[in-house]
């Protein structure tokens, strides 16, 4: 029968700091890695407003935690409509996309609207209102 080896770094498992030499070496909090996003709402985001305010509201500066919108088409919300004869649709935290035609004269309140799909949707004597 075959002897399986061992893999090399369990044998320092029990040790201090394996992998990092000396004890003196890889103190700090460096040496953890990432922890996410940790400070960045506190010490981190109090830097960045006092030492590089000019990154905050410019272009390529994103918001943390920013929510993102989900999105729905013209489509599938025709299918819905054809489903249950609906004609009101409410949709928060969507986004309606232009793909496919809307039912004549339907009423869509959703949180943003692509500038094709209002377009259609007015076309088809129908109402777009932003929540």
């Amino acid at each position: 029968m075959v002897v399986r080896k061992e893999k090399r770094n369990r044998k320092y498992f029990g040790t201090r700091r394996w992998g990092a030499g000396n004890i003196k070496n890889a103190r700090g909090a460096g040496d953890r890695g990432g922890v996410g996003n940790a400070g960045v709402r506190k010490h981190k985001f109090t830097r960045m407003t006092a030492k590089h305010p000019e990154l905050l509201r410019k272009k390529g500066f994103t918001i943390w935690r920013s929510k993102k919108l989900k999105y729905i088409t013209l489509e599938q919300i025709g299918r819905i409509s054809a489903a249950e004869g609906k004609t009101e649709f409410e949709f928060r935290n969507y986004k309606v996309l232009s793909n496919g035609s809307p039912a004549s004269g339907i009423k869509i309140k959703a949180t943003a609207f692509t500038k094709k799909a209002e377009e259609k949707i007015k076309a088809s004597h129908g109402e777009a209102i932003r929540i």
